[in-house]
């Protein structure tokens, strides 16, 4: 079994993905994460995601990396207080491993999710065409940060327009993500740093078709739900490819879907993220 080394031991920088990533450890199944010490007005979701997956993974003995995660978002945090995790061990089989974990602010719960490890294994192969040589790489494009008053430790590369294959008319964006440094070899903390990433990328997507900007007055977003498929490894601080479309739009909600390549074309993982889209009425 790993075991969390204890904020208290990195350096803490504005938003530094090592940082957020590393849970005091405060019983067998209760971890504490560190406020991102940033100027939010509300905890990230990327942040609650990648945390609880981290004190997930601190229960799961070697050699089992997680294939899937589940969640949702049930109540918006306080940026300026650490969140409590809790961990319930639901299963432990020969080749599979369930976790559920609740975070917790002030008596409260915020954020549940559930995710399952797996041994590693052969098993038959497939995978679809990949976009990878069909847009222009990261080098190759300016950083952006896509919400005004978040500040992420995520290297951001929006594909603009125009520059990617075409679609079948629903809305598509291409964006190449990594973390902002180098991070520690640990395959744990790489997979934390997609999940943290992966919320940046999905709902925005919605916004396509209607010229609407994230982070606009008139709109309002928040995730409701966030699903996660971890195919193979991959590198959190190299470069990978997030493609997302948004299939639909309706009654305040959009539903987003997305995958995530490496660069050599390998899909790593795959998203699935539901949340709240409205147009707010001016006063």
């Amino acid at each position: 079994m790993t075991t969390a080394t204890g904020h208290g031991a990195v350096q803490p920088s504005l938003g530094g993905l090592v940082y957020l990533l590393d849970l005091e450890q405060v019983d067998a199944l209760v971890f504490r994460g560190p406020p991102p010490n940033d100027v939010k007005r509300q905890v990230f979701g990327g942040q609650v995601i990648a945390q609880s997956l981290m004190a997930a993974s601190r229960t799961v003995e070697a050699g089992r990396a997680v294939h899937s995660l589940h969640s949702y978002f049930l109540l918006s945090g306080d940026p300026t207080l650490p969140i409590v995790f809790l961990v319930e061990r639901v299963r432990d089989g020969r080749s599979y491993t369930t976790r559920k974990v609740v975070a917790r602010q002030n008596g409260r719960d915020i954020f549940i999710l559930t995710a399952s490890f797996h041994v590693s294994e052969e098993g038959v192969e497939h995978r679809p065409p990949s976009p990878i040589g069909q847009v222009p790489h990261a080098e190759d494009l300016e950083p952006t940060r896509f919400q005004p008053g978040f500040l992420h430790p995520i290297d951001m590369r929006p594909v603009p327009a125009g520059a990617a294959p075409g679609t079948t008319g629903r809305p598509v964006r291409h964006v190449w993500a990594r973390a902002d440094s180098a991070l520690p070899e640990d395959p744990i903390i790489h997979t934390g740093s997609v999940a943290y990433a992966s919320d940046l990328t999905m709902l925005v997507t919605a916004l396509v078709p209607h010229a609407l900007v994230a982070g606009s007055p008139d709109v309002m977003m928040a995730s409701l739900d966030h699903s996660m498929w971890f195919h193979r490894p991959f590198r959190g601080d190299e470069w990978l490819l997030h493609e997302t479309e948004s299939p639909i739009a309706h009654g305040g909600r959009a539903l987003t879907r997305g995958e995530i390549y490496d660069q050599a074309g390998h899909l790593v993982a795959s998203i699935a993220q539901e949340g709240v889209l409205r147009r707010r009425r001016s006063s």
